[in-house]
């Protein structure tokens, strides 16, 4: 449920490191913090695919460059600093904080939001104190405010009434515009339709060769998936990837139809996700949405080169309670193995999203990550 609370001044601070899913993350926590009554300042270092995923704005958001000039004396000072993933503060942003506190004799709620991840620790780690030692704001706590897919963890973003825009979204009426759109004749009801939004998947060539030999409709979104796509079809490995332009907006190669798609805003994705039957997903913000889509699907987790990602992502499936041929399908899809890639069959495939809307069910029981953080913001202050 959600806290009640007073409208407080929420300062979000933003590095991006992959261009799409931290501020993606970043912009919807700061949207749904708005439309709860709050007000937001987003710090970001890379604002630029705001232009696209967000070209309206959002009231109740500001968005301020990284290391620009602190709050001026007639603007509200901070009541909340969010840092995410681990970002860092500027120095000069707490050393204005700790003057504003001591003048206003109440200190700001300071709260670490960390990377989602379903592994035990997150349990264990959520809403301890980190106490600050040194500096203009020695004394203070800082927190540790983790995501999650448990009742013991922060939750997921979830804005409210998105269960009721998926439930009324006509998917019929969705890709028959597509096809209008994209040149492609009357849509085929037998037709299998994939989204693509990954890095560099090693089995992405045997999808694609899957794909052509059943009728399916891959809808391929910007940068590196469209790069990744056209190398693999033209096989030439991976140089260049994510600066590979189309040359036209869709192809076709026997029974697969390739739509390669433009930028579009966050809802507009959403709604790709909902018309789709596979949805392969990468990092954290398409993650969660694609849950909440209810379809099938594969993530592309985010690589890091000590592998401490493969514990991520089993620990992931064993709460998705993934069933044997989806565990084995992440495992090649991420490189984990090398098995041939076993798409799916029309059984499997309502498995698969069986699995997925069983687990979307068990976290509909569950608040979310704002009403969460807005009652621990209530509770701290």
């Amino acid at each position: 449920m959600t806290h009640p609370i007073a409208a407080l001044q929420w300062d979000v601070f933003c590095r991006v490191i992959d261009n799409f899913g931290d501020i993606g993350v970043c912009w919807r926590l700061a949207t749904q913090l708005a439309g709860q009554g709050q007000k937001v300042r987003l710090w970001v270092d890379d604002a630029s695919a705001l232009q696209w995923m967000a070209p309206q704005g959002c009231p109740g958001v500001e968005v301020r460059a990284w290391g620009a000039p602190v709050p001026a004396a007639h603007e509200a000072p901070t009541d909340v600093m969010v840092e995410a993933f681990g970002c860092e503060i500027t120095p000069e942003f707490i050393a204005y904080s700790a003057f504003q506190a001591s003048a206003r004799g109440q200190k700001p709620v300071w709260i670490n939001l960390e990377y989602l991840s379903a592994e035990g620790y997150v349990e264990r780690n959520h809403r301890l104190p980190s106490p600050i030692l040194s500096g203009p704001a020695a004394g203070w706590t800082r927190w540790f405010f983790y995501p999650g897919f448990t009742p013991a963890t922060g939750g997921l973003l979830r804005e409210p009434g998105l269960m009721e825009r998926r439930e009324a979204f006509d998917r019929t009426a969705w890709r028959a515009a597509h096809a209008a759109a994209f040149g492609l004749g009357e849509v085929d009801p037998g037709q299998r339709w994939v989204s693509l939004f990954c890095y560099e998947p090693p089995a992405l060539r045997e999808l694609l060769q899957h794909g052509q030999a059943q009728p399916t409709q891959l809808l391929v979104t910007p940068g590196r998936p469209t790069g990744a796509v056209l190398a693999a079809l033209a096989k030439t490995g991976d140089q260049n990837r994510g600066q590979i332009a189309p040359q036209r907006l869709s192809d076709k190669r026997e029974q697969l139809f390739i739509s390669y798609l433009p930028h579009r805003p966050q809802p507009a994705f959403d709604e790709m996700l909902w018309a789709c039957d596979f949805n392969a997903v990468r990092g954290e913000d398409s993650l969660v949405r694609a849950l909440w889509a209810g379809q099938a699907l594969v993530w592309h987790i985010y690589p890091q080169h000590d592998n401490a990602h493969h514990a991520k992502l089993w620990a992931f499936l064993d709460w998705l309670q993934a069933p044997a041929t989806l565990r084995q399908f992440h495992a090649t899809w991420n490189g984990l193995d090398t098995a041939p890639l076993q798409w799916p069959d029309d059984h499997t495939l309502a498995e698969w999203t069986a699995c997925i809307a069983a687990a979307r069910a068990r976290l509909l029981t569950q608040d979310n990550l704002v009403a969460q953080l807005l009652g621990f913001v209530a509770e701290k202050r």
